[in-house]
């Protein structure tokens, strides 16, 4: 069931164009019809409010101005399961960790503020 801050991949002619994140679900004054404000992933960001039926919030097809148009709710994949190797990225993580910090030269690691650098 998709439902608030749910991610879609929005098809348009079958075609996916842009993901968005579901923002809000409101009944409409229509039985089975609801607003639905999506926040568009995208360059700008854009806000858009459709009024659709609870099918089409579940990914069935529907038309707006003659196109064909489909909500696809995305799930996470799951992760791998471990099979007891590492990649090297995960042996350079292994390797840089610690009480030494990243530097390796015996100091502990310190957090720095961007907040603070930006203030100076």
């Amino acid at each position: 069931m998709t439902t608030e801050n749910d991610v879609v991949l929005i098809h348009f002619e079958d075609k996916p164009i842009s993901f968005a994140r579901i923002e809000n679900i409101a009944p409409d004054i229509k039985k089975d019809w609801y607003h639905v404000k999506l926040l568009l992933l995208q360059d700008p960001l854009q806000v858009v409010t459709w009024i659709l039926r609870d099918v089409y919030i579940e990914g069935a097809e529907f038309t707006m101005d003659g196109n064909r148009i489909r909500l696809e709710k995305v799930v996470s994949p799951e992760p791998a399961e471990p099979d007891g190797t590492t990649d090297a990225l995960e042996e350079d993580a292994l390797e840089n960790e610690g009480p030494a910090g990243p530097s390796g030269e015996g100091r502990p690691a310190r957090v720095i503020s961007l907040t603070d650098r930006k203030k100076s």
